[in-house]
This record gives structure tokens, sequence and C-alpha cells, in this order.
């Protein structure tokens, strides 16, 4: 059995369904993300648990909890395991490499991918225009001689100097196009399983010049958090829009190998975006459904149609386990054989990037004490969704229990997991990447 699993990262569920009406499957129209944003809900993708359970959260966001990982249980049972992921949150860095046999990823994680950092070849290059030639053996030198992955560093610096496109200078995209090639050049076997993550719907919204029909200046997350937004929104959607065309586009030629070589491909996004709905941006703050409710397709074996019953991304752990015939424990449930069930949505506060840039302002605390305290949300059948914010409890559609009620309930079940804060240094490339992409 040979199973793929496809996130299109920072996917709206609205969006997905006016671009994305060709892919077939099973639509899940009422499928819910356990968190926000990117590391608690993989980390909820690869345990079956909340990620509260577990310890993943903005504050600590490495993979490093005792449970296995989807990776690891298929690996020990046989499976051929690789991924592609073009998320930094979703690298070796912070341990989501955890039983992939192969784990490669876009010109966006190269920072990320090591256990040890890369020399700063961005940094030095600007440092040193005008040197000449000879600043290269400096650079040789420090690669040997400072705390660096040394073989890793090298490579990155040939790859600057003689292929520019692996760096990001001219590449076609966030990653997709280079997944794309590497699973054509990929010979797979029996009991493969595939993940990838893509980027390409993800800020700050520059797809291909060929799809780009308006200029746009993106808000910066910490302006967002701040209410010190002026931009043209619509141009900011338009943007957005254009991004999830390209993706959309990109997603048919992947889809098209992965079908010829898969039995089943899931494909689903891991949060929604904001594009100033509650007067926020982006998905570092709340559990609004623009962020929590996302899509979710599963092809294979015949499947087709769509269902409104209520599913959790956590289901999607449970069917990979079972659709492979691997035996494992899991919050989830099958999606093809037993839909239907309550979700929580979880906040766990600002990351800990975000919070050191306020720490430099004088708006920390009036940021913390909003933004950065812990809030949870529930789904119910039929079409129940109720969520907290910073302004009291949020509610939509209708409920067959008494929706606080369980909403208490399903809480108190979680068996928390309480980790320290991470202390993990990053280098000045690696943060700018993270404040690029809004999180730092």
């Amino acid at each position: 059995m040979n199973i793929a699993l496809v996130v299109l990262d920072t996917l709206r569920k609205d969006a997905f369904d006016d671009q994305f009406e060709w892919l077939p499957g099973r639509r899940f129209e009422r499928a819910w993300a356990t968190s926000n944003w990117t590391a608690p809900v993989h980390a909820a993708l690869f345990t079956g648990r909340y990620a509260s359970e577990v310890g993943v959260h903005s504050k600590a966001n490495e993979l490093d909890c005792e449970e296995p990982t989807l990776a690891e249980q298929l690996s020990a049972a046989g499976y051929t395991t690789r991924a592609f992921s073009a998320n930094p949150n979703v690298s070796k860095r912070f341990e989501f490499h955890r039983g992939f046999e192969e784990f490669t990823g876009s010109w966006k994680i190269r920072q990320f991918n090591t256990d040890r950092e890369v020399f700063d070849w961005s940094g030095f290059v600007n440092d040193t225009k005008g040197e000449g030639p000879t600043r290269y053996l400096t650079a040789l030198r420090r690669c040997v001689t400072e705390d660096v992955d040394t073989l890793a560093s090298l490579k990155q610096g040939f790859d600057l100097k003689f292929r520019p496109d692996r760096l990001g200078a001219d590449v076609p995209d966030d990653g997709a196009q280079a997944s794309l090639e590497r699973i054509r050049e990929t010979e797979y076997g029996d009991d493969e399983f595939l993940f990838l993550n893509l980027m390409e719907a993800h800020g700050p919204y520059e797809p291909p010049e060929e799809y780009r029909t308006v200029d746009h200046e993106k808000p910066s997350a910490a302006d967002a958090l701040l209410g010190e937004v002026d931009v043209d929104r619509d141009a900011v959607r338009q943007a957005y829009e254009d991004s999830v065309r390209y993706l959309s586009d990109v997603y048919r030629e992947i889809f098209a190998e992965l079908r010829a070589e898969f039995d089943y491909v899931i494909t689903l996004s891991d949060h929604g975006e904001l594009l100033g709905e509650h007067g926020h941006w982006d998905h570092q703050y709340g559990l609004y459904p623009e962020l929590t409710h996302v899509p979710l397709v599963v092809w294979g074996d015949d499947l087709e149609g769509s269902t409104d019953a209520t599913v959790s991304l956590l289901d999607v752990h449970r069917t990979v386990l079972d659709l492979a015939d691997v035996d494992g424990d899991s919050r989830g449930r099958n999606l093809l054989s037993d839909p239907g069930r309550e979700c929580l949505t979880e906040y766990h506060g600002l990351t800990r990037w975000l919070l050191d840039e306020f720490e430099a302002g004088d708006d920390v605390e009036t940021v913390r004490k909003r933004y950065d305290a812990e809030l949870a949300g529930v789904a119910l059948p039929p079409s129940y969704y109720g969520y907290e914010t910073e302004d009291g409890w949020t509610e939509h559609g209708t409920a067959d229990a008494d929706p606080r009620d369980r909403f208490e309930t399903l809480r108190d079940s979680l068996d928390r997991r309480d980790v320290e804060p991470s202390r993990q240094e990053l280098s000045e490339e690696a943060l700018e990447q993270l404040e690029d992409l809004g999180y730092a």
C-alpha cells in the first residue's frame, strides 16, 4: 500500500473551494484543524494527539515527545518513508524528520535542515562586497574553523556560486516545482509513505510573475497585532488568491504524478489565513473559523462525493495507520469508516520569536495581556463551531449536545505535557526567514 500525505500550507477553505474543483476524491466539508499554525498542527498529524498533549506549541515547537511519530510507526512496519518540506517549522531543526528515511526540502529550509548551523553566506557576501575573490578563502577557513556544519556550509557556498537557483535567487516558487521534480525522479516501490508540505499559499504571497495581478504590501505580524496596518486589503487578498491559483495549477501536476504511484493521496491544509477579518492578518493569533476550518480530500479506491460529517485533522493519523494496517494509539478516527466526531481547537499564545520582537519596544505587556493567553474552541455535529476570543465566546451553527458542556469535558480530557520554553538559538539568516514568513 502506497500512501501520500500532502499539506497545502495556509490554504483557506474558501480559496480551496474556488480553485481546486478539479481535485478528485472524497471531500470532507467540515474538517477542522487542531490549531492555528504549522507546528502544533503537524505535531497532531504526526502523533494522533493534540499538540498540548505532546508539548508542541508556540514557545516550544520541537517534536521531541516520547510518543512515536507516524513515520516512525510506518518505518518500523517496513514502509519506505520519504518527506519533502518547504516550511522551516517542519524541518530537521525542530525534529520533524523523525522516522523519515529521506527528508529533504526546498531552499526555504536550508538553514533548518541540519543539526548544526550553516555558515551565513548571504551575510558574508553582503559584508565583504568589494574585497575581491580572496574573500572566499576567508569564507573557506571560517567554514572549517567555526562551529558550523562544515560540509553543508561548503555545499551551500558552492550552490551560491554556481547554482544560485538552489538558494532561492531565481527559483520559480517556494518549493512546489522542486518537489515535482523530485517525485518524477524517484523510483517508488511497494509500501511507500510520502509526506509533502507546500508553501505556495503562505505569505508573503509572491507567486511566479505570470500569476501576479497586483502589487501589494503585506502587513507584518507585529504591526497587525498592534493595529498599525494601513494597506490595501483588496490588493493583499488578491495577491493571496493569485498565489492559490498558482498552487492549484502546480499541484494539478504533482497530483497527476502521485496518483500514478500511490494508492491513496490525502490532501489537506494545516490551517487557513486571516486577510483582515476580525481585525487580524496572517495566522499568528486566534481560532477563528477562517483559520481552523480547512480543506481535506482523500483520493483512492473509488472514493468520491462529499460529506458534512464533523472531522478533525487528528483523524488523518488514524486513517493512515489503518490504510497501512499498522497498529498504534490515536485520538483520531478512520475517516473512511467512522467519520464524525467532536473536535477541539487550540491556541497556545504568540510565538517566542514574535514576542522577542515586542520585547524591544514598549508594547510587550499590552500584547502579552491581549494576545498571549491560551484559547480553545470546539466543533460539534451537525454544524456547530464555538471558540474563545479576547472578547469572550463566539459561536456559529447548531449542536446535538450542549456545546459548552462538551467543550469543557473535551478540554478536561487532555493529558497535557508541560515543557520548558525552547532555548534553541537560530542564526540571523534563519530568523530573517521566519520573519519573512510572518513568524517573527
